[in-house]
This record gives structure tokens, sequence and C-alpha cells, in this order.
């Protein structure tokens, strides 16, 4: 056998502890405050970016209940899928401060590719329960003018009585002037006017038409502002519609929907409508 030899033994040596710096614990503090906070106000941002900016004038956490506006008494509500399954035989004998709903404007097409899943049925619901209809096409920065145009002309036919086509624009491409954007807007305007022989209707919210669609050619247009939570609309130019708050509730709908009236008579509202 071998000889077997014994391992030689280490002697541990004692670990000093590191002393930890007052200073560098406070700096490593500061910096982890700093950084969630940073965190925090990007956070804001982005909600505030993409959910509140674009559509202040929705932004119902903001501002409270909904407030009617006085003096007009010719109402309506426009829908979409958001709206879900509706009862029309409820809904058919809904008042809004005391009159009767007499118009539905109904989502049909976002962009160039996109079909409200609950347009045609109700379209159809709105006709044959004695409504004035229209239908809107909701503007996307993502196609072209017209290819959007084309795409609402294509899935949308519109019939005597009928609103003329509406037009929902609440976004500018950031890299595009807005002398190139009100081109595009045109566009549209144009290839539809020429299907149908009116002039669309022109929906954005008060700041929007200020700011990017003040041009006069837009004047010619009929207009239906977006403005919520005011007594009265600050828009100093004419308008045909006015959606006053998106937290109207009526039988036969669940949740929200949005209230809008009509800036003159039911004779003058009927008028309005495609003729042939």
């Amino acid at each position: 056998m071998a000889a077997t030899t014994k391992p030689k033994t280490r002697t541990k040596r004692p670990v000093k502890k590191r002393k930890k710096s007052f200073f560098k614990g406070k700096q490593n503090k500061i910096a982890w405050l700093i950084g969630g906070l940073g965190i925090v106000a990007i956070y804001i941002w982005v909600f505030y970016y993409f959910f509140v900016g674009p559509t202040g004038f929705r932004w119902r956490a903001l501002y409270g209940d909904p407030k009617y506006p006085d003096g007009y008494e010719i109402h309506g509500i426009d829908i979409s899928h958001y709206q879900g399954n509706i009862d029309w035989e409820k809904l058919q004998h809904a008042m809004i401060e005391g009159c009767p709903l007499r118009f539905i404007i109904i989502k049909s097409t976002e962009g160039a590719s996109k079909l409200d899943e609950k347009f045609y049925d109700n379209f159809e619901n709105a006709r044959d329960y004695g409504y004035i209809r229209g239908a809107y096409h909701f503007w996307s920065t993502r196609s072209s003018a017209r290819e959007q145009a084309y795409f609402f002309l294509k899935k949308v036919h519109l019939k005597e009585g009928d609103l003329p086509p509406v037009l929902d624009i609440e976004h500018k491409p950031a890299n595009v002037s807005i002398e190139e954007f009100q081109t595009d807007v045109l566009t549209w305007l144009h290839i539809v006017e020429d299907k149908y022989h009116v002039k669309p209707i022109i929906y954005t919210y008060y700041k929007f038409k200020q700011q990017y669609l003040s041009a006069p050619v837009f004047d010619d247009y009929p207009y239906w502002i977006a403005h919520y939570y005011v007594d009265k609309v600050e828009y100093k130019g004419a308008w045909k519609f006015w959606q006053h708050t998106d937290a109207g509730q009526l039988p036969g709908i669940k949740g929200y929907v949005d209230f809008n009236i009509y800036n003159g008579s039911y004779y003058d509202l009927k008028k309005l409508a495609i003729q042939r």
C-alpha cells in the first residue's frame, strides 16, 4: 500500500468587513428614487399621449357628469360595435331631455380595410325603426386618402333620406405638413362627394378644427363638432351637429353612448339628407 499523506490544512484568514459608505448608500437610494419617478413620469406621458391627448374631449374622468345643452330639440346618437347588441324595441321609445331620438349616425369603416362588425345590422335597424341614419368613416393615418375613400364607397351604400357621408378625423400624421394633410382630407371629401353629389360632413373636435382644418375651403362642408362638458359651443363658425357628451345612457343600450344635437329644425335635418 502506498503511504498516505495528510492534506495540508489551510488556515482561514479573517475576512475584513468593508465599511459601508454613508454617502454611497444615500446616492444609491437617490438613484433608485429618481429612476422610479422617471418610470412613473414615462407611464403618465404614454397614457396621456395615447389615451387622453388625442381624444381629450372624450375624457370623462377629468370633467365629471355630462351636461345637456338647452334650446335644442333635435337629438341623436352615434353608435358602433362598442355599443354591442342594441335592443331596438327599447331604444325606439327612448327620450333625451323630453325629446324623441331623431337620428343615428353609425360607424361603418376605418382606414382602407376595417369594416365595423355591427355596421350592417345597425344601419338596417336604424332605418327599419324610423330614424334618419348616417354612416361615418374613421380616418386612419396609415392609409392613403384615396384608398380610404374608395373603401368607404365599396362598403357603404347610402340611400335617399340618409344623411350625407361623414368623415371622422381626429389625428394628423406627425411627419406631414398641415398643407399636405389638408390636401389629403380634401381628396377623400372630393371622391365621396362625386359619388353622392352632396357635401360630406366633417366630424372632429373643436381644437383640431381650429388647428388643422381652419382653411376657408373647409367652411363649405357641414361641421359636426365634438366638444364635451361645456354649456355652449365655443367654436365661432357655423356648425350643424354637436356631440356634447360621451356619457349618455338610453334604454336598449348597455353602457354609455354619445349624445348629439342638430342645430336646426327637424325639417332642416331632413333637407340636409341625400335627395334623389
